[in-house]
């Protein structure tokens, strides 16, 4: 399974660069982590799953440092992380979680 994610900061039009995202597997009754990752220039991280880790499927959350990210920028927000949880079902699917920012808002979908 492989699991990617882009930020486009809705307040500005362009992509959220150098933010901190952090993705995480429930284990029984607690939250595992398994990688820390920072998008890039164009707002993406293209391989959250390392290459040499076999995820399976189950519940999974994406945690965004949005009031870091916001704070660089010399901005409030009323948001300090985003988390997103989802459920992966398929081992040899692809998950694309994209996230839709503001300072006071956001939206997600399953992306593609």
């Amino acid at each position: 399974m492989t699991i990617s994610t882009h930020v486009l900061d809705t307040s500005l039009g362009r992509p959220a660069a150098s933010m901190n995202v952090r993705l995480q597997r429930m284990e029984g009754d607690a939250w595992v982590d398994v990688s820390r990752e920072t998008t890039n220039s164009d707002g993406r991280v293209a391989a959250l799953v390392p290459a040499d880790s076999a995820s399976p499927p189950g519940t999974y959350r994406l945690l965004f440092d949005a009031g870091v990210y916001f704070a660089r920028r010399g901005s409030q927000s009323f948001y300090g992380t985003v988390t997103i949880e989802f459920m992966a079902r398929d081992a040899a699917a692809h998950y694309h979680v994209p996230l839709l920012l503001s300072p006071f808002g956001y939206s997600t979908y399953r992306g593609s």
